[in-house]
């Protein structure tokens, strides 16, 4: 059913696909149908910590650009040409905790020395450390799993922190299962 889309209408319609310079696609009425009209954003990433530069508990806002030659029409019956160069309307993305901890160096720190203990001492955990240098990694063994875990992410920064990744580098993000999860019941045989 053909009706009015209102900018509150059109972020909700949204929908992202990548990162970086990302593509959203909105629900716009336009010569008399509804159509999916595309957007993009390009965000400013910070060379330090390679997440967006106003990034603030872990979400940051950022400016949506639709495609050029688009009409919208507004709740109030007003129809809004877009060129290409004005804003659309602001959407939040996720963005992650960081503090300094390169994920590379944390790679590279426990495949090369980590026997020594250096990983776990540049992560933040001097105990671990300690205890993996004078064991000499726990006999390989403990240097073969501390491995495996850094390289998936399942052991980070000891401050809580995400590690710096590069924007499109190998980000994992943890699915976990709780009490708000929903679980579809099992059909009776």
């Amino acid at each position: 059913v053909p009706g009015d889309v209102t900018d509150a209408a059109m972020s909700r319609c949204c929908w992202c696909a990548g990162s970086g310079t990302m593509l959203l696609f909105f629900l716009c009425w336009a010569s008399f149908r509804w159509t999916i009209v595309a957007a993009e954003f390009a965000e400013e990433i910070d060379e330090v910590t390679q997440e967006p530069q106003n990034c603030q508990d872990a979400t940051a806002w950022v400016e949506c650009l639709p495609a050029p030659n688009v009409t919208c029409r507004l709740s109030n019956g007003t129809q809004f040409h877009f060129s290409g160069e004005e804003v659309g309307f602001n959407r939040s993305i996720p963005c992650r905790n960081v503090s300094g901890y390169s994920y590379k160096v944390a790679v590279a720190l426990s495949l090369f020395l980590g026997w020594l203990g250096a990983d776990r001492f540049y992560l933040g955990y001097p105990a671990l450390g300690v205890l993996k240098f004078c064991t000499v990694g726990f006999c390989g063994i403990g240097t073969l799993v501390d491995f495996i875990l850094i390289a998936m992410q399942m052991v980070g920064p000891s401050d809580g922190s995400d590690y710096i990744v590069d924007y499109y580098g190998a980000r994992l993000s943890r699915l976990a299962v709780t009490e708000h999860t929903y679980k579809k019941p099992h059909l009776a045989q």
